[in-house]
């Protein structure tokens, strides 16, 4: 996980300007990523079920295999209808293989050290996001945008490459398979589960309608610089790597509960956080309220993977991500209307499902489903 995406992210956040490179105009690049966004959400179930049917290994062999597919496509294509095929491919690893990895956590891990597993998986995830970006940009500066990128698909290639040999030495025994279809799954969901659904629900129904134009908040409304946003984005993520291990270590001898509200809280107060900051300090602190978003993620993962029955893991994970990815689509639509009466009102509005979110996982989730 640590390799790809240490790869992916040389070039995935310039895409948009590959795009525009190879020819297609802004509602082309806007449907790229409604696609992206459509796509993780339909891939997280079968991803799931291919996972429990196959076993872990195999399942991670094939998703990664299509992933290097789509690296081939975007890398020589010549046009930008065919970056949208090559997404159809790159998404496997991305969306496919995300209950994959929920469910080796929780195979291989026991129920009172999942909370420190999701923590050192959440960072093996953020810590690209935080490096690569920096050198895929300096790529593009020296080399040009599209000699930039696909250098850095190659670099990418070379981690699969490199991460197959690894793959291959997983080997964690499976249940016994079964022939539950997706209703069983559903039936088969903890009552506490559906209600953290709920819950996240509506908090990642906060983050869809606000988190998208934030960058056009702080650069446009606040007038801070890009180079200067970089720098808001770099003090999130630090905060979030900061945070992860402590929190963890709290949560797994405390209980997870209290770390999941902390969590909610802070997806809530974030978008309120960045309209109420009129200069760079206040963003700032804004944007450490939105790194301490992380606080109780490894807890809230360790919840679903605790409630999942041991056969139905991975399938659990895939359709508990697929409902809530389909149910969030419209937030960011629904932002941007908001954004049109007043840019504050989408930040206002996100806020409010956030403290709702947040009230209903307090409200509705008992301790000791949440806790050890």
């Amino acid at each position: 996980m640590f390799l790809i995406g240490l790869g992916e992210e040389l070039w995935k956040k310039f895409l948009p300007k590959y795009l525009e490179s190879l020819g297609a105009s802004v509602a082309v690049v806007g449907l790229f990523g409604t696609s992206e966004d459509f796509l993780d959400a339909l891939y997280q179930y079968p991803g799931g079920w291919l996972a429990d049917h196959w076993g872990r290994r195999r399942a991670f062999l094939t998703f990664l295999v299509a992933a290097l597919t789509g690296y081939l496509i975007y890398l020589f294509s010549l046009s930008w209808p065919f970056l949208f095929l090559g997404l159809a491919f790159a998404m496997a690893w991305q969306s496919m293989a995300s209950p994959a990895i929920f469910a080796t956590i929780g195979d291989a891990l026991p129920r009172e050290r999942r909370a420190m597993g999701f923590t050192v998986q959440s960072m093996l995830k953020r810590i690209p996001m935080a490096v690569s970006p920096l050198l895929g940009g300096a790529m593009i500066g020296a080399l040009g945008l599209r000699s930039g990128i696909r250098t850095g698909l190659l670099v990418t290639i070379v981690f699969v490459a490199m991460t197959i040999p690894v793959l291959r030495t997983i080997n964690v025994p499976l249940a016994a398979r079964d022939s539950v279809r997706l209703r069983g799954v559903w039936n088969s969901f903890h009552s506490t589960l559906k209600r953290l659904l709920v819950s996240d629900i509506a908090i990642r129904t906060c983050e869809g309608m606000a988190d998208i134009f934030v960058i056009l908040y702080v650069t446009n409304i606040t007038g801070v610089t890009i180079p200067r946003y970089g720098i808001l984005v770099a003090v999130q993520l630090a905060t979030a790597i900061i945070v992860y291990i402590p929190s963890a270590k709290m949560a797994d001898r405390l209980g997870r509960k209290p770390f999941v509200i902390a969590t909610f809280l802070c997806f809530a107060f974030f978008p309120v956080a960045v309209v109420l900051a009129h200069d760079f300090k206040w963003l700032a602190c804004a944007f450490i309220v939105g790194g301490l978003r992380e606080i109780g993620e490894p807890s809230r993962k360790a919840m679903i993977v605790d409630l999942a029955r041991d056969n139905l893991r991975a399938r659990t994970v895939g359709l508990y991500y697929l409902v809530r990815s389909l149910s969030i689509t419209p937030a960011s639509a629904i932002g941007g209307l908001l954004w049109s009466i007043r840019p504050q009102t989408p930040f206002i509005v996100a806020g409010i499902f956030g403290i709702v979110g947040t009230f209903l996982f307090a409200a509705t989730v008992e301790e000791n489903y949440a806790g050890q």
